[in-house]
């Protein structure tokens, strides 16, 4: 008897393929958003700050509902989506999106806290050398934010990894297209006899969650080293 189903398998390489994905799509934006925040003073800074956060107090069912009405083959923004042959709804890709929004908001704020610490004077005394914005962004802020990043990369991968609220209510657990670990994992506590298969996945997740606890950790070091070198 084996203690993983195909299915079971396909669900752990989807959770991946999503995770990995959400942390793609949402590490540059993140890194936008956290550098206005951390950077610049305006009107309706507070209410950017607030949307920026609301995946966290939101029930994550509401937010997938909310991306259902908006994204769904109907929604406001879904019909228009779909007529061009974009579809989010009950597809790999809304899952993807459901888990990047439910991870933005962890992402944001370890990289906000890293650009905050960056001493000011460092950037005037570059553009007092003739460094322009996009030279003073990559040279120094990008290298300086660095161990933001990386920790904000693992914890969106890690959320975006376990999410399930959100994922089911906008994308269900269709297996083979949107069935993900969280969702396989709940399928097999519901399931009579089925309780070995759900420690095992919980097993699986717990130790996908660690690695990438470690890698984040080995290239924070490397981070730190290279600046002592440097």
């Amino acid at each position: 008897m084996t203690l993983l189903a195909p299915e079971d398998v396909q669900a752990i390489a989807l959770s991946l393929k999503v995770a990995a994905t959400a942390t793609a799509v949402d590490l540059p934006v993140a890194f936008g958003c956290a550098y206005v925040l951390a950077r610049y003073r305006f009107p309706g800074r507070a209410l950017l700050d607030a949307a920026t956060h609301l995946p966290l107090v939101l029930p994550p069912v509401a937010t997938g509902y909310i991306l259902l009405i908006l994204l769904g083959g109907r929604g406001l923004i879904g019909q228009p989506l779909a007529a061009l042959g974009i579809v989010f709804a009950f597809r790999w890709t809304g899952a993807a999106l459901a888990a990047a929004v439910m991870a933005f908001p962890l992402m944001v704020r370890p990289i906000r806290l890293s650009i905050e610490a960056i001493d000011r004077e460092v950037g005037e005394a570059a553009r007092t050398l003739g460094a322009g914005p996009m030279a003073r962004l990559l040279r120094i802020t990008v290298p300086l934010a660095a161990p933001g990043l990386a920790a904000g990369a693992v914890l969106g991968f890690a959320k975006a990894l376990g999410e399930f609220g959100a994922t089911i209510t906008f994308v269900a657990a269709i297996p083979g297209e949107t069935r993900t670990l969280p969702s396989a994992i709940y399928q097999a506590t519901q399931t009579p006899g089925a309780d070995t298969q759900a420690i095992v996945l919980c097993l699986i997740a717990a130790a996908i969650a660690v690695a990438a606890v470690l890698a984040s950790d080995t290239v924070s070091r490397r981070i730190a080293r290279r600046r002592e070198h440097g």
